[in-house]
């Protein structure tokens, strides 16, 4: 991806999450980040492309961390699900802005191509992980649980942190003005709480 492009991407990033997907024309997307119509236009024809490019490459990061984890055969599968969930906290604590315009667009179910368009992309992730559970269990290793409710509780988990300061802050008894996704401390205290939740649930005794 050219620097050009990215620039524009990151920008798009901070305008959906202020005006929505709805809220935002390209106009505003060039306008944020410097650029003319005719060059936003010129690298993604649409806003909704501009949209999927954006997905695509931000989802790119952890797509290869969990494809070289899955064939990195040094490690455990409980391993490898504790690195995935290292890379997944600290990759979405530090773009937590597009982690907010992701599940806006597919909580909203306004534009039905769109949200087909994230979910296949990010869905890859999901299955892989799935897989090295999976794996755990045929190899006796994981205890016969459900894979797919498992992911689902530790996305649940994870969004209801991330996509809610005011309710976070509200849990944690902090003051209306702490941040936790800024504090290293809290990050590390979700991450090893993530990894307590596989383990006790996945592993026998």
């Amino acid at each position: 991806m050219t620097d050009k492009k990215e620039h524009i991407i990151n920008h798009a990033v901070e305008l959906f999450a202020e005006k929505g997907f709805e809220g935002t024309s390209i106009r505003d997307l060039a306008a944020r980040a410097e650029v003319n119509v005719a060059m936003v236009n010129y690298y993604f024809g649409s806003k909704e492309k501009l949209f999927e490019a954006m997905v695509q490459h931000k989802a790119a990061y952890l797509k290869g961390i969990i494809e070289e984890l899955s064939k990195d055969n040094s490690l455990t599968e409980i391993e490898k699900l504790d690195r995935i969930i290292e890379s997944y906290v600290n990759k979405m604590f530090n773009n937590r802005l597009f982690h907010r315009v992701i599940h806006q667009e597919l909580l909203l179910h306004q534009r039905e191509s769109l949200q087909d368009s994230i979910i296949n992309i990010v869905s890859p992730n999901a299955v892989a992980i799935k897989n090295i559970i999976e794996t755990g269990i045929r190899k006796g290793v994981f205890r016969k649980i459900d894979p797919p409710l498992l992911i689902a509780s530790l996305f649940g988990t994870f969004n209801q942190v991330l996509l809610s300061k005011k309710m976070c802050n509200k849990l944690l008894d902090k003051n209306p003005d702490y941040i936790p996704y800024e504090d290293p401390k809290f990050k590390k205290r979700l991450i090893d709480h993530l990894k307590d939740l596989l383990h006790t649930y996945l592993l026998k005794n």
